[in-house]
């Protein structure tokens, strides 16, 4: 198969870079927005949003139209990314920004250790090495001092990063023979009706109609899940999926930048190193030998 052309893979990894900082930065807008919001209600509204816009979009395209392996893929791969935001949203209410960002990259690391338990994915030298340095970031990230706890956010935002890595199992087996517009709305969707479903009993559902809940609602679904589930389906067919996920390791970057820039947040040297062991972690698994998967968005 010849090789795309050098300019479309720039502009596919411009695009890819562009939804990374739009991921990075919605960390402190969505910490910020929780301050005024119960969390499930807020992710209601952020994937309604979201499905209402690509439904609509692809209403006036002309292609919105379902099947039932694609409603299949979507339920399941929805279910999968409702968990992922879940636990990472309400694991905000109790960490930091940047930490938050980190741990939900341990995603990458867990998606070769969960193919292979699962039996379709071989781990190389390089995913066990990653793992390793992972781990050892995390406990110089998220240990409590002596007393060797992980902070409540942080064990949540764990979690988070297990559904995450379980979506993009998913929709690396489904991506291929489905399409693409109709996973992606699907599982939106499937997400915003969970949240839907929850929020009335899951938890006491509040809202404070505050600009910044707005803003964040706003940009939370409209640029970082409609605009950046569209970006990445269109800009992963001018790209390989290993420049691709190289490129999504940046978002940590970019939320302790934004964390940085906007909240002063700054990483004792503890917490620094373990952040650096992560990324590291990230690097490892993605350049080491060629694996052939997708990543999240």
């Amino acid at each position: 198969m010849n090789a795309p052309p050098v300019d479309r893979v720039w502009g596919a990894d411009a695009a890819l870079v562009g939804i990374t900082l739009i991921w990075g930065a919605t960390f402190v807008l969505v910490k910020h927005a929780l301050e005024d919001a119960s969390t499930l209600l807020f992710l209601a509204l952020r994937f309604t949003l979201a499905s209402v816009a690509l439904a609509a979009g692809l209403r006036w395209r002309g292609v919105l139209r379902f099947e039932r392996e694609g409603l299949r893929a979507g339920l399941v791969a929805g279910a999968c990314l409702f968990c992922g935001y879940l636990f990472q949203t309400i694991g905000l209410r109790y960490t930091t920004p940047s930490k938050s960002a980190f741990i939900t990259g341990l995603s990458v690391v867990l998606v070769p250790l969960l193919g292979a338990a699962a039996g379709r994915v071989r781990p190389r030298w390089s995913d066990w090495g990653g793992a390793c340095l992972a781990t050892c970031g995390l406990a110089l990230l998220t240990l409590e001092g002596a007393s060797l706890r992980m902070g409540y956010g942080d064990l949540l935002t764990l979690v988070c990063a297990f559904g995450f890595a379980l979506h993009i199992l998913v929709v690396g087996y489904y991506a291929p023979r489905v399409r693409v517009e109709e996973l992606s709305l699907v599982q939106i969707a499937t997400a915003a009706a969970l949240a839907l479903a929850g929020c009335w009993w899951a938890e006491r559902a509040w809202i404070r109609w505050s600009p910044r809940v707005l803003g964040a609602v706003a940009v939370t679904g409209l640029l970082a899940t409609a605009l950046a589930f569209t970006v990445q389906a269109w800009a992963q067919r001018r790209t390989t999926p290993t420049r691709t996920a190289l490129i999504f390791a940046l978002e940590p970057v970019f939320a302790w930048l934004t964390a940085y820039l906007v909240a002063g947040e700054v990483f004792s040297a503890p917490v620094a190193a373990g952040a650096g062991l992560i990324l590291a972690a990230i690097l490892l698994v993605e350049l080491g030998p060629a694996h052939r998967r997708q990543r999240r968005p």
